[in-house]
């Protein structure tokens, strides 16, 4: 069944599930984030090898894998995250960090830690310009770039936080 396309929606939310938003698509790059490169070891998720090389296709099409060749006679090729790639990685540890906390079973895939201290690593917001993180209930949904000049005037937020913690303006 051929799905709609999202990638001419005006929501980079959108637009980025259209490339990785199908479930075998996004535990191939997070095997690759976990250092996986070549066909076989991405097969041990039990993906079905005509989906695996689809997927692989798509993920090199899209600029988030290369495929490299590393023997000759027989040709074999690994597939190595690009920067594009890499930059899913806070993507999927958001997605792991939340099934730890709100899906039931056991969890045996690796931690993320931190180097310097040995701890694991938190996924969170942070401010763009200067950095400090930034607590949910500090965030608002606002006007999209480019709106009209009016919605980009600054406002107070109007009533209380919304049921996800962020407020309307």
């Amino acid at each position: 069944m051929r799905r709609a396309s999202l990638a001419q929606l005006p929501c980079p939310i959108a637009r980025t599930l259209d490339l990785v938003g199908e479930w075998w698509t996004l535990l191939i790059v997070r095997d690759a984030l976990f250092g996986a490169r070549r066909f076989d070891e991405f097969k041990t998720t039990g993906i079905a090898e005509n989906v695996l090389t689809a997927r692989l296709k798509r993920l090199v099409d899209a600029g988030i894998l290369e495929r490299r060749q590393y023997q000759i006679r027989p040709n074999r090729f690994e597939y190595v995250l690009t920067d594009k790639g890499r930059a899913l990685a806070p993507v999927v540890a958001a997605l792991r960090y939340w099934g730890a906390e709100w899906t039931t079973g056991e969890d045996q895939s690796p931690r993320l830690m931190h180097t310097a201290c040995g701890h694991d690593a938190a996924v969170g917001f942070a401010c763009a310009d200067c950095g400090r993180t930034v607590a949910m209930q500090e965030i608002q949904i606002a006007p999209a770039r480019g709106a009209a000049a009016e919605a980009d005037r600054p406002r107070r937020p109007s009533g209380p936080p919304t049921s996800s913690g962020l407020r309307r303006r």
